[in-house]
């Protein structure tokens, strides 16, 4: 019997990959869908050195071994003109956010994690003034502000990476405060950089995708999947297991503990072999809360092939996920 997209999508999302033949498999749905999800990358890796082409015709092999080169090169540039960039602020707080963080602290390649653009969250006030420093690398206001950045304090590019400015998330209050003081030094970009603390990171990725209304690509149920098992694979200041009563306390603190549901429901039905890691961070819900959510926004963010949004109510899906 040959592979399913579903099949394909597991093999070669994994950071451990088991030898198979995917020979036969729909090759033609899973690689388009796959370069809009931000997975090619990965897969490429895995089919060329992890599994010895896995029976992929050459076409396929060909286009996701070429947005892996491109996603690395791309990473590689972004990243280091960032540092470069930064380097020299001193007695700040800026926090790497999302993928511009996970590339290095939960993928054991840059190339893994494309990084479409670099997240910043700042104190509120700070917003103006970090906008004023960065024009010494050529960064400027962005004339047109992408409707993924909507929430965003500034947007701000050199004309090849925007960087999405946040002051105010959790409604700007002692809960943001929280996120600041305990964020850890990222000191390879400088002595203002910060990312968050390993519980932050994992509930604060959930909200994201809560507030943007599950409209994400697969890879951040990847991102997801890495940090809520301490990311194993590699030996950074994320890979350690996190504790799960400080993220069930800080979600009920946040009201965030049906989007942390939500989102790790996903995980735990894309990746059966999650289950474990999964379990002790899901909130306790109501029967009617939890399946509605499980019908509502887990069944179809699980499709694997999806390629159109939602049909039903964006509004009820954010109100379930505590969006």
């Amino acid at each position: 019997m040959s592979a399913t997209l579903a099949d394909i999508f597991r093999s070669l999302s994994s950071f451990e990959p088991k030898r198979v033949d995917l020979r036969g498999a729909p090759w033609d749905s899973y690689v388009d869908w796959a370069v809009a999800q931000g997975l090619a990358p990965l897969a490429a890796y895995n089919v060329e050195y992890r599994m010895g082409g896995a029976g992929a015709p050459q076409w396929a092999r060909d286009r996701l071994l070429s947005i892996y080169q491109g996603s690395l090169n791309d990473n590689v540039m972004k990243l280091v003109n960032f540092k470069r960039s930064v380097d020299a602020l001193e007695g700040r707080r800026v926090i790497l956010l999302g993928a511009g963080c996970f590339a290095e602290c939960v993928y054991p390649h840059i190339a893994f994690r494309p990084v479409a653009e670099l997240e910043l969250l700042l104190p509120k006030g700070d917003v103006e003034g970090f906008a004023g420093f960065m024009k010494h690398a050529e960064f400027k206001p962005e004339n047109e502000v992408p409707a993924e950045a909507r929430s965003a304090s500034a947007v701000l590019t050199d004309g090849r990476t925007q960087l999405f400015c946040y002051g105010e998330v959790l409604d700007g209050g002692p809960l943001q405060a929280g996120l600041f003081e305990r964020a850890m030094p990222s000191k390879v970009y400088g002595p203002s950089l910060y990312r968050l603390d390993l519980e932050d990171a994992l509930l604060f990725h959930t909200v994201s995708q809560a507030r943007r209304g599950y409209e994400v690509p697969m890879i951040e149920f990847i991102d997801l999947r890495e940090l809520v098992a301490g990311a194993p694979s590699l030996g950074g200041p994320y890979s350690r297991l996190p504790r799960a009563d400080i993220v069930l306390e800080r979600a009920s603190a946040w009201g965030a503990e049906r989007a942390l549901f939500a989102s790790l429901s996903v995980v735990e039905a894309l990746f059966p072999e999650s289950a474990a890691n999964v379990a002790p961070f899901k909130p306790k819900l109501s029967t009617v809360t939890r399946e509605l959510i499980e019908r509502l926004l887990v069944a179809p963010l699980t499709h694997v092939g999806r390629t159109t949004e939602f049909k039903g109510e964006e509004a009820l899906r954010r109100v379930l996920s505590g969006g």
